[in-house]
């Protein structure tokens, strides 16, 4: 199909009949763009759309509605709007710096005791931390925004200094602010011989000069920043050096970007964003809830959610088994000399938990499941051929977060990991990889995750084992990800002390990236605990250890693949697949034959009454069930039942056994068509 047509496709309600996550709002019929794209044979077509994000296509459904209304004229080719990160664009993350800076001057121009703290760029944004008497409001942060505009309108030059350290403290003690002396006490701490630097917006003799310690980036100008093309966004609450026994500092977030356009189409994305907010969705489709009564951060799976996460697991565990891995369950608690030996006594204690006294001896909940793994090989005997062994389990870990800094099923404290680790030889680790990878594939794709971002950590500096066979596990990762054809990105040094490794993060439906998936090979546990093999020559060596995750966790995971799908399941994965919604009483028993079939089939099903027609389909409609069958005399007669699919498609009248082998159908190939 060539692509004008494909976009004209969905530029028309009545083109969207039976496409799936198709419905008449506008994210509806670009969700069915993007599943188009992925379909056409069109190689123009799936590398126009395959990829983007929902508002770049936005841009191209808009076009193509326009198109629908002016016949006859030349099809315009789509405009995409990009949105890249700061690390993806230095302009913005300049841009960005240079915001914060502006916004530190306009602060301190409006409220003369406010010191300046820390004022980083982040990812699609920036923000600054004060310390001020007044809490900021609303109505301060429009004055602040003015203040900026202002700035930028004065297109003061951004000016470099390089000073030395005793001059720079003499600056700071002189302006009075003490948090800026304390981060030149650690610059200097760190090292010694770091160069100091100051960048001053205006010449020194202008009336609005402004100075902040700094190291940059930033633009030429105040100027070269548009006065349209940043907000301010939010203000919280953020301790000093995130530490909660320092001073509570007031935190003002913002965005910029290069154009006003870019900003528009990042503020839709963050209105989408809220209305696919995980939390939000929870609450009303009564998936979980964080019960702050048993303690924050831990998560009720409620009975809807339950379902949906039981058929995730399942999904899981018998393609685990399928893939030729054993499944392994361990305990919660173990005895902290555990830990001791793991090193995460040493290493991890502020993200575990205080020890507990078991009949005079300490236990500590586990914040991992690997040293429990390691613990079960140690117990067998295996020799070279027994390799490589491929262990998996669903378990759940228990970690410190502070209160702060949890964040829905984002971050909690205690979360169960789809963790896996494979023991295997030097020469076993390419061919063990490229499994892991395929598997990744498999997995994320039965949920519509096919965009990865791959990223590999190789060797730092300070590492354990040999520099053989790190050559070794890097060559094997390389080539594994060679032969998948995965285009990657290498973070030289970046990896572990104890071994290298692969990050994979997915896009989801409106283009936000996740990390999920890692494969990290470990020469560190192995040494730890002595695990060893017997070779062909019937000597002791030391098995390669890789720990791999897939969903990283399944609280996570879930959120988001709820706002991936704003909440609406594809039919397999739906906690309710079917609602019967009876007319009348007449026919309830034919509803309930029809329901019962369903279960004995496996079909999710509920039976709606005492409520009129239309109540009953507003209510399935907000539940988000897929499919809707409205039953009166007539179907139950002829033995049907009269079909609504989530989003308002009507396919009327079908018998309700090929309603039933349609859902079971798509159960079996995990599909979202009915």
């Amino acid at each position: 199909m060539p692509i004008a047509r494909l976009l004209r496709s969905v530029a028309c309600p009545s083109h969207l009949r039976g496409l799936p996550h198709a419905s008449s709002d506008q994210f509806g019929r670009i969700q069915a763009a993007a599943w188009l794209a992925a379909r056409q044979s069109s190689t123009a077509a799936r590398n126009t759309l395959a990829g983007k994000n929902i508002f770049q296509l936005r841009a191209a459904v808009e076009t193509a509605e326009a198109a629908t209304q002016q016949h006859g004229q030349q099809q315009q080719q789509p405009e995409i709007v990009p949105l890249p990160t700061s690390d993806e664009s230095e302009t913005l993350l300049r841009i960005r710096h240079s915001c914060a800076h502006i916004m530190a001057m306009a602060v301190q121009r409006l409220h003369k005791d406010a010191q300046v703290t820390i004022g980083p760029w982040i990812e699609r944004g920036f923000y600054y931390d004060f310390d001020l008497a007044t809490p900021l409001s609303d109505k301060e942060l429009k004055a602040i925004r003015k203040e900026m505009q202002k700035i930028m309108r004065m297109n003061l030059p951004f000016i470099r200094e390089e000073l030395s350290p005793e001059e720079a403290e003499a600056r700071i003690k002189a302006a009075g602010e003490p948090y800026k002396l304390e981060i030149l006490e650690s610059i200097r701490a760190r090292d010694p011989t770091a160069p100091i630097t100051i960048y001053h917006i205006g010449e020194t003799d202008h009336p609005a000069h402004w100075w902040d310690l700094c190291a940059g980036p930033h633009v030429e100008s105040t100027g070269a920043i548009k006065p349209d093309a940043f907000e301010l966004e939010s203000v919280a609450g953020a301790y000093w050096r995130g530490d909660e026994k320092n001073a509570m500092l007031q935190r003002i977030y913002g965005t910029a970007w290069e154009s006003a356009a870019q900003l528009a189409s990042y503020q839709a994305l963050k209105a989408e964003a809220a209305r696919r907010d995980h939390r939000k969705l929870g609450a009303e489709l009564d998936l979980f809830s964080i019960q702050e009564s048993a303690g924050g951060g831990l998560v009720f799976w409620h009975p809807r959610g339950a379902i949906v996460r039981h058929h995730i697991e399942t999904f899981w565990k018998e393609l685990h088994l399928a893939r030729g891995y054993d499944l392994v369950y361990s305990p919660h608690i173990a005895k902290v000399d555990l830990w001791k030996t793991s090193g995460h006594f040493d290493f991890y204690a502020e993200n575990m938990y205080d020890q507990m006294q078991v009949e005079h001896e300490e236990y500590q909940l586990k914040p991992m499941n690997c040293p429990f793994h390691v613990a079960m090989y140690k117990d067998g005997y295996f020799s070279y051929r027994d390799l490589p062994k491929r262990w998996a389990e669903l378990g759940t870990v228990y970690r410190y977060e502070r209160s702060g800094t949890m964040h829905g099923l984002f971050r909690v404290r205690g979360f169960t990991q789809d963790d896996a680790h494979i023991f295997c030889l030097p020469e076993q680790i390419e061919p063990e990889i490229r499994g892991v990878l395929d598997l990744v594939q498999e997995v994320l794709s039965a949920f519509g995750f096919t965009q990865y971002e791959v990223n590999l950590s190789t060797r730092p500096e300070k590492h354990v084992g040999e520099p053989e066979i790190w050559d070794v596990a890097e060559d094997a990762l390389r080539n594994a990800l060679g032969a998948k054809g995965w285009n990657y990105v290498v973070d030289e040094g970046g990896g572990a002390f104890y071994g290298p490794k692969i990050d994979i993060k997915i896009q989801d439906a409106i283009g936000r990236k996740w990390q999920c998936s890692t494969i990290q090979l470990d020469f560190n546990l192995p040494q730890r605990f002595d695990m060893t093999y017997v070779d062909a020559n019937a000597a002791k060596q030391r098995p390669i250890m890789i720990h791999r995750a897939i969903f990283g966790s399944m609280e996570r995971f879930f959120g988001i693949l709820v706002e991936n799908y704003a909440g609406a399941f594809p039919l397999w994965l739906a906690p309710v697949q079917a609602r019967l919604l009876p007319v009348n009483d007449a026919v309830v028993p034919y509803v309930q034959e029809v329901a019962a079939k369903m279960r004995a089939a496996g079909v999710r099903v509920e039976v709606l009454e005492r409520a009129s027609i239309a109540k009953m389909i507003r209510n399935a409609e907000r539940a988000k069930t897929p499919v809707m069958a409205v039953v009166g005399a007539k179907e139950a007669e002829a033995g049907s039942l009269a079909v609504r699919l989530y989003g308002g498609s009507d396919l009327g009248a079908l018998p309700a056994d090929d309603v039933i082998g349609r859902i079971v159908e798509a159960n079996k190939s995990r599909g979202s068509d009915f």
